[in-house]
């Protein structure tokens, strides 16, 4: 009889954990959240990272005696972060530096790109709105991932600019 009765005990006690158990199993299992697939992290340039682009930019600037330089840092979306415009720029060198770095960031690409192609025939990209296809912008990248654009404008080339630029976005 002692037997039997703790025979019976074992199987209710099994009875009432299995179910447990099974759940606690199936708990355990990964679960795929909502935001799996839909969400992605991103490196994003902050202001102390705008802020060792333009020193670099204007350390590059005075190394090659440019005339003048204004040097616009924008995010990988073309928001402006950082402007600092050297003395002896012209007015409007501000906004064109912007303008190339906010293109560059929007198409992903330099802005020498566009006035090549331009160059080359392709007239029809002037058409597009707050689009500056001077050279002088370049994108900003960090292992692999562009992350933002710096535009230069109003040293003594186009060509300056652009080392200038580089100079910017290579100091990350």
């Amino acid at each position: 009889m002692k037997r039997l009765i703790h025979s019976m005990a074992t199987v209710l006690i099994l009875s009432t954990i299995a179910p447990a158990v099974q759940a606690q199993a199936i708990s355990l299992q990964p679960v795929a959240t909502p935001s799996q697939g839909r969400v992605v992290n991103r490196k994003a340039l902050t202001l102390e990272g705008a802020r060792v682009i333009i020193a670099a930019a204007v350390a590059e600037a005075r190394r090659k005696n440019a005339p003048g330089g204004a040097i616009a840092v924008v995010d990988e979306g073309g928001n402006l972060i950082a402007l600092e415009r050297l003395d002896n720029t012209f007015g409007a060198a501000a906004n064109v530096s912007i303008g190339k770095a906010r293109t560059a960031a929007r198409f992903k690409h330099p802005t020498k790109f566009f006035e090549d192609a331009i160059k080359n025939g392709r007239i029809s990209l002037v058409a597009m709105p707050d689009f500056t296809p001077l050279q002088g912008g370049v994108l900003i990248e960090v292992e692999g991932q562009i992350i933002g654009a710096v535009g230069v404008s109003g040293a003594a080339s186009a060509q300056q600019d652009e080392e200038i630029a580089i100079a910017g976005a290579n100091a990350l």
